[in-house]
């Protein structure tokens, strides 16, 4: 008897999300993408209302297998109708939109578990709506910051926490969502850390101070997140003493986590190479790094080794996720375009790091089986698992 293919062992739900997904990609105009888009929308809101199941990413995985059209509409309709309601909860004349304002963080010290008080709390959310949100917005935000192992895994979680914060805005609840456990690394040097609230609105109202009939008299976006770091620097320094921090501003849950993951690449970075000159006091001028890209058809990520200058053997290693198709190249496609190679090295050429080398090829993305730390690679080209030299203690420094 032939195996089974993977379409036909789907749900009926995951089937007919990837059917209108197709039709919405072969669409020719502009009423008949309002006609696909409202079905998808509608069994999107079915799917994710359900109380069990992951049928929207079981969905994707097929289109990305596929490597079909349809798996971008899939992804942005999913995201739009996982993070706001219109209408509101309850059906409530209302806009709600899940919104997050990253927190980076990096430091030679261990980094604090970023928990707030009910002062900090009440006054994030008071300049959040003093800085950032429109006149008429009313807001809930999670007691704490949370770290990325905490927020939400699946479009039907992340509809959860919209659904629970929504109805804590509105006085309909008194909690918020329910979060799961998870222990930090304590090994981190940088992190994420995210104020996680839900907006609502009236129908049709601005969430963002920048929204208005009139562009021209809104308030410039780049004055908005000034004014937003300022505001948190004075509630949350106390909280990240001997922390180098960067305040992104609030914005769109998934738009401001892929921000995240943009911007915590180059300050995971410089966070190790600072860790290594300092608190394990190898001197920069006696550290070498090698840069390899790896995966299995495109680059997933780039490794990079640190080794010294008396030896080849790896003594700790970074990961740069690559987070666009562009990155996923391993050469630049076009004239100008930017070389994540060379992005990497001055990085760490303005850390005091000046041996650099480029390995040549695509490696397979491999891990220890014991731990499941990544292999990066040495200045030969071997892969090795990461060990510090006996005399360093690779506990980073509790400060807090």
């Amino acid at each position: 008897m032939p195996p089974r293919s993977r379409s036909s062992s789907l749900s009926r739900t995951s089937q007919t999300l990837i059917s209108l997904a197709e039709a919405l990609s072969r669409s020719g105009s502009h009423l008949e993408d309002v006609y696909w888009e409202g079905r998808l929308g509608e069994a999107l809101d079915k799917a994710l209302g359900a109380r069990h199941g992951r049928a929207v990413e079981s969905a994707l995985d097929v289109l990305l297998e596929q490597r079909s059209a349809a798996y971008e509409i899939l992804v942005e309709l999913a995201e739009a109708r996982s993070e706001s309601l219109m209408p509101g909860p309850d059906g409530q004349d209302c806009d709600t939109l899940l919104i997050s304002a990253p927190v980076l963080a990096w430091s030679r010290y261990r980094l604090p578990p970023g928990r707030l008080d009910a002062a900090q709390s009440q006054a994030l959310e008071t300049l959040l709506a003093e800085t950032v949100l429109g006149p008429e917005a009313r807001v809930a935000l999670l007691p704490s910051l949370v770290r990325f192992d905490r927020l939400p895994q699946s479009f039907q979680e992340t509809r959860g926490w919209t659904q629970a914060l929504a109805q804590r805005a509105l006085g309909l609840r008194r909690d918020g969502p329910a979060l799961r456990d998870a222990e930090a690394p304590e090994d981190l040097l940088a992190d994420v850390f995210f104020l996680v609230g839900a907006v609502v609105v009236p129908r049709g109202g601005a969430v963002f101070q920048w929204q208005s009939p009139l562009p021209a008299e809104a308030p410039d976006q780049e004055a908005v997140t000034r004014r937003w770091a300022e505001g948190c620097a004075r509630i949350l320094e106390p909280v990240f003493t001997g922390c180098q921090l960067e305040y992104l501003r609030p914005e769109a849950y998934y738009t401001s986590t892929r921000q995240a993951d943009q911007g915590i690449r180059p300050l995971t970075l410089k966070a190790a190479a600072t860790w290594l000159q300092t608190a394990a006091r190898i001197p920069g001028t006696d550290l070498r790094a090698a840069l390899v890209a790896c995966g299995e058809q495109s680059v997933e990520e780039y490794r990079i080794g640190f080794c010294t200058r008396q030896s080849n053997d790896v003594i700790y290693g970074c990961v740069w996720p690559a987070l666009s198709r562009e990155e996923s190249q391993p050469e630049p496609d076009a004239e100008g375009q930017v070389d994540t190679w060379d992005t990497i090295a001055a990085l760490l050429r303005e850390c005091g790091i000046q041996d650099i080398r480029r390995l040549p090829g695509l490696q397979p993305m491999e891990f220890c089986e014991d731990c499941g730390t990544p292999y990066f690679p040495n200045m030969l080209g071997d892969m090795q698992h990461p060990e510090l030299p006996e005399e360093i203690d690779p506990e980073p420094v509790q400060f807090h």
